[in-house]
């Protein structure tokens, strides 16, 4: 096998065409082989086997800094940068990143997997190479997909590279799909099927021709210098080659920035992509280069190619010879995505939002039963959020449904565009919470603690799939007033009978203590294990009143009164605990008993334990693992209550 060899990417260069297609196909059985047991990103990564191989034999990173937009394809990069060994445990607690991690490799230099940043990495790492602070790199090379390319980011940094003509080299990787196909007229079509690309690849070959490019300079300087006609003979001839780009979209859209263009070029052709980053080497010079490659999502494997969906972009365990089963919405995304269909027959105005992911989040029934109010705007959170504000001027109601992680990329459209104008948009936020696999990038743990600080924003955590349900009905009302936010997990969720559910803005008392000892005041997902903690505790012959708080802005009077009257209150929940849901109720219940004492001298102020997420990146586990080293499960629950018992 040609893949036992390959240990460092200087491996590559010694190997003769038919060795390199060997190992594109050894590479692409490993992958599906490693993710088949761990669960991982597939589609993406079999798409780009042959355009990192081509990186890795033309550029020399780590001296060269290859940089990867969200990281999704890097599975390759991490192969052939001596990590081959580490995919046993490919996203599991200990083991190695699904995404490229600066702890693991000097080979990786930025830790991301939010879309459409790369190319603002790659021009502050111009800017303090040109400084002189790292005098001995060559290149920086920033691959990005088409799919990134839908974000504002990444036309501010492209703008501010080509104004700047900084030295970067950047990799258009275009499969035609983010998660979903590609919301751009960049990547419009396949690439068979567009009517300019057998005219692009004859002239892509003339413009990354060294002796070409040589002769281009010496006319146009010639020209120039010709007395009386040379200005005018120069533009003449620059009228033409814009003529000419213009014929060949997007071309003229990256040159229009400043930014030189190349291709289109096979991305499965690796002699083609390292005669196009070896031109681009040289073009560089002169400011930043775009080399357009094409590649095909889920390559080599026929469940990915098969899969219409999402080309098996991610896929959780499976069986390699069958491929995973089609992925369907479940849990909370299940009880979310039926919902809102049934309330959309009944109400004309609700429409539906997403950004890139309308499979994950539930919204592609909603799109096949209502494609006129169906909206994906591409990875554009900010957009899809203020674009959800216009709707909602013009009388529509708009819900937004985003993970929990990428709804913070829009956190200033909320605030300024949609709650300062008191606006009728509903947030449905899945993801909420510990999500595990992915990584510190993916947590969703800062939801509930930033739009609780919100003037006007309402903000609900389920803690069933018949609560969310519930919730989802009465914020198309509650919207009236405002904006409303629902928050709930990845995975599986509690079923209760239909008269076990709340409703509007009330907490809801599940367990009703006799003696005022303690109480728990559970938020969402938490819900189930404060249950379990009361059982336990009540074998024990501890008496706990369990409350599900529902609604986190505003908190229910009720229930804080009712927690008032135990001696302990423990807040539980899978947010950031500083600032977080648990700590705004301590401060009710302190600032409550502070107006009391100033009037009664008989009043006991409750001790209050705050359990939350501690202030720190978390670390890849599953969620059931991390909530349990957190202590945020019903054995935390149970040590908490015991420890504060044993302290009165």
């Amino acid at each position: 096998m040609v893949l036992e060899v390959i240990r460092q990417p200087s491996d590559l260069r010694g190997l003769t065409t038919t060795e390199l297609e060997q190992l594109a196909a050894e590479i692409r059985d490993f992958i599906v082989a490693a993710v088949s047991e761990t669960g991982g990103h597939l589609g993406s990564n079999l798409g780009a086997v042959e355009l990192t191989l081509a990186l890795h034999r033309v550029f020399d990173s780590p001296r060269d800094a290859i940089l990867w937009d969200t990281g999704h394809q890097a599975y390759i990069h991490k192969i052939v940068t001596g990590r081959r060994g580490g995919f046993s445990q490919l996203r599991q607690a200990g083991g190695i990143s699904g995404y490229p991690s600066r702890e693991e490799s000097v080979h990786d230099f930025i830790e991301n997997s939010h879309a459409s940043t790369v190319l603002s990495y790659a021009y502050g790492l111009a800017v303090a190479r040109d400084a002189g602070q790292t005098p001995d790199r060559r290149h920086i090379v920033a691959v990005i997909g088409d799919g990134s390319m839908t974000g504002g980011m990444a036309y501010e940094a492209l703008n501010n590279l080509g104004h700047s003509s900084k030295r970067v080299i950047i990799v258009l990787n275009d499969n035609g799909r983010s998660y979903a196909p590609t919301i751009s007229n960049l990547s419009q079509g396949a690439p068979g099927e567009r009517v300019t690309r057998k005219l692009s690849k004859t002239l892509i070959g003339i413009r990354i021709n060294p002796v070409y490019v040589r002769r281009q300079r010496k006319i146009e300087k010639f020209l120039k210098n010709i007395p009386l006609i040379g200005t005018q003979a120069e533009r003449g001839m620059e009228a033409f080659k814009a003529g000419v780009r213009e014929f060949l979209q997007p071309p003229a859209f990256f040159e229009a920035l400043g930014v030189r263009y190349i291709g289109p070029i096979d991305g499965h052709d690796i002699e083609a992509m390292e005669h196009a980053f070896s031109a681009a080497e040289q073009r560089v010079e002169e400011g930043p280069v775009v080399i357009h490659v094409f590649t095909e999502k889920g390559r080599g494997y026929s469940p990915a190619e098969d899969d219409d969906e999402k080309h098996l972009h991610d896929a959780p365990i499976f069986d390699p010879i069958n491929g995973p089963p089609k992925s369907v919405p479940t849990g909370y995304t299940e009880a979310f995505a039926d919902t809102i269909i049934k309330l959309a027959e009944q109400d004309a105005r609700i429409v539906a939002i997403t950004a890139a992911m309308p499979g994950p989040t539930g919204l592609i029934q909603f799109q096949e039963h209502f494609p006129d109010r169906f909206f994906d705007v591409g990875i554009a959170e900010q957009h899809a959020v203020t674009a959800a504000a216009g709707m909602a001027m013009g009388g529509m109601r708009p819900v937004v449904a985003l993970y929990s992680t990428f709804l913070n990329r829009a956190w200033d459209q909320v605030v300024y565009d949609v709650a300062l104008h008191r606006l009728p948009v509903i947030f449905c936020i899945d993801r909420a919470g510990i999500t595990g696999d992915d990584g510190p990038s993916h947590h969703g743990v800062y939801d509930m603690a930033l739009l609780s600080k919100v003037p006007g924003m309402r903000v609900l955590a389920p803690s069933s799939t018949q609560d969310l349900q519930q919730m989802l009905s009465d914020a198309i009302s509650l919207a009236d007033t405002g904006p409303v936010a629902i928050r709930y997990p990845k995975g599986l969720a509690r079923n209760v009978d239909e008269n076990d559910i709340g409703s509007g803005l009330q907490a809801r008392k599940l367990i009703n203590g006799t003696t005022q000892r303690v109480c728990i005041l559970a938020i969402g997902k938490m819900v189930g294990a404060a249950l379990e903690a009361a059982e336990t505790l009540k074998s024990s012959n501890i008496d706990v009143t369990v409350w599900d708080v529902r609604s986190c802005a505003p908190l229910d009077p009720t229930m804080i009164s009712d927690a008032m009257q135990h001696d302990l209150v423990i807040t539980a929940e899978d947010g950031i605990r500083d600032g977080g849901i648990g700590m705004t109720i301590e401060n009710t219940i302190n600032d409550t008993s502070n107006n009391m004492s100033k009037s009664s001298t008989a009043h006991k102020r409750p001790v209050v334990h705050v359990m939350g997420v501690p202030t720190k990146f978390v670390a890849t586990a599953k969620p059931k693992v991390i909530l349990h080293q957190m202590g945020l499960d019903s054995e935390g629950i149970v040590a908490q209550v015991l420890r504060a018992l044993s302290n009165d």
